[in-house]
């Protein structure tokens, strides 16, 4: 098994949407503190448990479908690391709207999810 480097335009952009996430998920995964600071979470201190749900649900699944991905090269894969995120987006607009969550960074949050989604869909279904 050698690995897959796209050469198609359209591929190498969701390659890369699949690489920055599969690096987003390992960092998380690393540094727990740190993201939770940069999402402006709370503390740490009172819910040892939070530093568990950061490394396994953000860091672990992100990992795991970027590098599925990468490793996998298959539009199925693809859409599935497209539709999380543009599902993902669709709850942050939920927040913004229902939850009074418009804080400045949900903003920019927000346009790199739909950037996320966008690459691999776009890819997937012939529009880039």
């Amino acid at each position: 098994m050698e690995f897959y480097l796209p050469t198609e335009t359209g591929e190498l952009l969701a390659f890369s949407a699949a690489a920055f996430t599969a690096a987003l998920g390992l960092f998380m995964m690393f540094a727990p503190g740190l993201t939770f600071r940069f999402l402006g979470l709370g503390s740490m201190e009172h819910r040892p448990g939070a530093i568990a749900e950061a490394r396994s649900m953000l860091g672990g699944f992100y990992a795991g479908i970027g590098l599925s991905a990468i490793l996998l090269a298959q539009d199925w894969i693809y859409m599935a690391l497209g539709a999380g995120f543009a599902l993902s987006a669709f709850g942050r607009i939920l927040s913004l709207m229902s939850d009074r969550g418009r804080n400045p960074m949900n903003y920019p949050l927000l346009v790199a999810q739909i950037i996320l989604a966008a690459l691999p869909l776009g890819y997937v279904f012939g529009f880039l």
